[in-house]
């Protein structure tokens, strides 16, 4: 492959330059060129990573089996993914298709574990993404129900998710960004809020710092919670796949990657800290341990009144679709690269007049609308089931495909030693990859803390990524003697 060449489906070299903000109408099966800024690109990622979701949903199990320390483990987890990212994108320069995971690990790597990738990546996104409709359907009926007296099931809601994320996305990659740029804002907004208010007030025990205390980094449970922290963050690295739709991506995608690594690394440590302040050090696990679900609501509703709590139910709901919807517009860009090069039907690589990938997007719509729909029937758990067993394969496949990067980041520039870069980008790769691989190991010994189920689903979770990928390298050589041409397409050759 040309390292320097640009990916068929940008304007040709020769035409007259676009102006910076120009938005470009696009042809049928382009995606539209010049459609995000950093801002745009940032909401997109940051969005899928659902912060208040985290911070209200997950951070308070995080504080009950890590104790006081659990902010750092999040803080921990944004440096070592800014390490992955110095190395992620110092790709981005010479590796220029649009495929995101797929694309660089093909180019260092070779095709069969590009195409293996590729599998394993359209996978856990979607598995993120869709196990996601259970929390939203949970979070929708609960709401309606305890505040409205409207007992709608949850189902229906979920259903109701599903067609509001497409209908959005097929609008186009820049009103989706728009939409979410308001709601992570709103989120944002009300727990940084919340933090201040905490501090301003001297929490329950007074403004105390025993969270970056030695004792409190000392305690083995943070060990166990490492990989909350990690999963804290997915989604960041999907900054690549927005390439060809970005203004000026050889400065906006490394931009939108580090402002984003850089706030969720901040964000989380502080409103996770001022929880703990709010509630106080001295007890903050047992009241988490008696209210894990409802903890940051009811320390919100104590320092705001009942208007915040109220506000908090109803954003997470926001966040949770904000979530659903940066995520849907992921898979739809890995699917769109896939079926243009012809790994998937070539259908699924139509866009419509808004330069959406809409069959892309209509078909991972249907998929979703199949699993909610497999698990109503079922009379599935909303939680444990469909939002922790469907999410959790997701978690181990992103953090898998990570390492793997940096793996083929480090081969990428030892083979091609003439290509100039910074000195610190192999040493970052693997840092950041050994890191990674110790908290995939981690997350693998304590799967139970993800899950809540019993070893046989234990080992299903497990199994899927492996399995996902093994059917990626045997189809990559079966293609390369029946199907020479689509073989020698994978990662976007020409």
């Amino acid at each position: 492959m040309d390292l320097t060449r640009e990916q068929h489906s940008h304007p040709d070299p020769g035409a007259p330059a676009l102006a910076p903000d120009a938005s470009t109408p696009p042809a049928d099966g382009a995606l539209r060129t010049n459609a995000l800024g950093t801002g745009g690109i940032v909401f997109m990622v940051i969005s899928a990573a659902a912060p208040l979701t985290i911070v209200a949903g997950i951070a308070p199990l995080a504080i009950l089996i890590g104790g006081i320390a659990a902010p750092l483990v999040y803080t921990v987890a944004g440096i070592v993914l800014g390490v992955f990212a110095i190395a992620f994108m110092a790709m981005t320069r010479y590796v220029k298709a649009l495929g995101g995971f797929y694309t660089y690990i093909t180019e260092a790597l070779g095709k069969a574990v590009g195409l293996a990738s590729s599998f394993v990546a359209l996978f856990s996104y979607n598995a993120l993404q869709i196990g996601l409709y259970g929390l939203l359907g949970a979070q929708g009926h609960d709401l309606l129900k305890n505040e409205f007296g409207i007992d709608v099931p949850w189902w229906v809601i979920a259903l109701v998710g599903v067609l509001a994320v497409f209908a959005v996305a097929y609008r186009g990659v820049d009103v989706g960004a728009k939409v979410l740029g308001v709601l992570l804002s709103a989120e944002a907004l009300i727990l940084v809020l919340f933090a201040v208010v905490v501090l301003v007030r001297g929490g329950a025990e007074g403004v105390t710092f025993g969270t970056f205390s030695p004792q409190a980094l000392l305690n083995p449970g943070l060990f166990a919670v490492a990989g909350f922290g990690f999963a804290a963050f997915m989604g960041f690295e999907s900054t690549a796949l927005y390439r060809e739709e970005a203004r000026n991506p050889e400065k906006t995608i490394p931009r939108a990657t580090y402002i984003s690594v850089a706030f969720m690394a901040v964000f989380y440590g502080f409103v996770i800290w001022a929880i703990i302040v709010a509630v106080g050090e001295s007890h903050v696990q047992e009241a988490a341990a008696k209210n894990t679900a409802g903890l940051v609501f009811d320390t919100a509703g104590k320092y705001f009144g009942p208007w915040a709590e109220l506000t908090m139910y109803i954003l997470i709901i926001t966040s949770v679709y904000a979530s659903q919807l940066a995520f849907h517009n992921a898979i739809n860009r890995y699917t769109f690269s896939l079926a243009r090069d012809g790994a998937l039907p070539r259908a699924l690589h139509r866009t419509n007049r808004y330069g959406s990938p809409a069959v892309s997007g209509a078909a991972q719509t249907v998929v979703a609308l199949v699993v909610v729909a497999i698990f109503a029937v079922a009379g599935g758990d909303t939680y444990l089931q469909l939002l922790l067993w469907v999410n959790s394969p997701g978690v181990f496949g992103i953090i898998a495909l990570q390492v793997i990067t940096c793996v083929a980041v480090v081969v990428f520039f030892v083979r091609n030693r003439t290509l100039p870069h910074r000195w610190y980008v192999i040493p970052s790769a693997v840092v950041a990859g050994l890191i990674m691989l110790a908290v995939l190991y981690v997350l693998c010994l304590n799967v139970d803390l993800l899950t809540a189920a019993g070893p046989v689903v234990d080992t299903i979770i497990l199994l899927c990524v492996p399995m996902v990928f093994a059917v990626g390298i045997v189809l990559a050589v079966v293609w390369k003697r029946t199907r020479p041409k689509a073989y020698a397409r994978i990662g976007g050759a020409e």
